[in-house]
């Protein structure tokens, strides 16, 4: 009997790639973890929430 491979499409490409042994999962390649990885650097991405309060602390110096 075969082993049916999972299949999942990369959040980022949306290419067809599997799962297991993926070191990349998620996605397909390093380089659409990068480029992911790149775009919550660049503040692409935000988490919905209340706006933080920022301290002055860091100022008082």
């Amino acid at each position: 009997m075969e082993k049916k491979m999972l299949k999942v499409k990369c959040p980022r490409c949306r290419t067809e790639t599997v799962w297991e042994g993926n070191p990349h999962r998620p996605f397909c390649s390093e380089r659409c973890k990068n480029i992911d990885l790149a775009a919550w650097a660049d503040e692409e991405y935000r988490i919905a929430g209340d706006k933080a309060d920022v301290d002055d602390e860091s100022n008082e110096r």
